[in-house]
């Protein structure tokens, strides 16, 4: 290896650094940590977007209008409107002030029914209304440890990007969460086996895409911190980090950004 560097291996791609809070978060906490993060007034290339619950999601917009940071929401139903207690749709989330929203994340797939299809539906129902849909795909342990865990991601990507154009592909992001990486019982994930996971992934985004280098971002989440942000910011497939607790409040959330911006700004090493 030779000791001579060579600029990010990322040119023109963006980079992500978001969090979803999950069930948590009363309106006081959620004000405060809005306008915390709103007086950032540098995020040195990061492109931030948080996504905070319901309750809170017009408040929180309404705070950071005008920031960099965009704004989404947890989920959402695939029709506009109708007799579906308790859902959310599109124009909710628009009127509210969302960019943005996470679908499939893998505890709505476990705990309330959701499959590879109904994914499919509320992606289509996202674009048609502009908001950005963030897609959660991953492993369990059992297909891990089963060698099945590659087939399983390109399953999920495809069936997320069904019926789409090259042109709708590019407008989805994808989120790479190993389920046994997540939540308080969550591991962290080696580096190198999220690095082989991506790549896989991100050649299933190509063909979806079109072409290489033009394909919908991936993002890594799964028990990131402050430890571990740097090595998976710094792989090569990777366009951006989804982080659960450790960006719960603004402060470690500013934090992991800074730690995120100086890793892809530093000098490489040639192969």
């Amino acid at each position: 290896m030779s000791a001579s560097a060579t600029s990010n291996p990322k040119p023109g791609r963006p980079f992500w650094v978001g969090t979803s809070w999950k069930m948590n978060g009363l309106p006081d906490d959620a004000r405060r940590y809005a306008e915390r993060i709103a007086a950032v007034d540098d995020w040195h290339g990061i492109r931030p977007f948080v996504m905070p619950p319901f309750t809170v999601l017009a408040d929180v917009a309404r705070l950071l209008h005008g920031s960099a940071v965009q704004v989404g929401g947890q989920n959402m139903h695939w029709d506009e409107s109708g007799s579906w207690t308790g859902e959310i749709s599109a124009p909710m989330l628009r009127q509210c002030g969302a960019t943005m929203v996470e679908l499939g994340h893998s505890e709505r797939r476990r705990h309330f029914g959701e499959t590879d299809e109904t994914v499919n539906w509320k992606i289509h129902a996202a674009l048609r209304h502009g908001l950005t849909p963030l897609v959660c795909i991953g492993e369990t342990q059992a297909e891990r440890d089963g060698n099945v865990a590659d087939l399983i991601l390109a399953r999920q990507v495809r069936l997320a990007l069904h019926g789409l154009t090259a042109a709708q592909a590019g407008r989805v992001m994808f989120a790479y969460e190993p389920v046994w990486a997540i939540g308080e019982a969550g591991r962290p994930a080696p580096p190198e086996l999220v690095a082989q996971a991506a790549a896989g992934i991100r050649q299933e985004l190509d063909r979806a895409a079109g072409a290489p280098g033009v394909s919908p971002p991936l993002l890594y989440g799964g028990s990131v911190n402050l430890e571990n942000a740097a090595p998976y910011a710094a792989l090569a497939d990777i366009d951006g980090l989804f982080v659960g607790r450790a960006a719960w409040t603004a402060e470690g959330y500013a934090t992991l950004a800074r730690t995120a911006s100086r890793t892809l700004a530093a000098p490489r090493p040639e192969p």
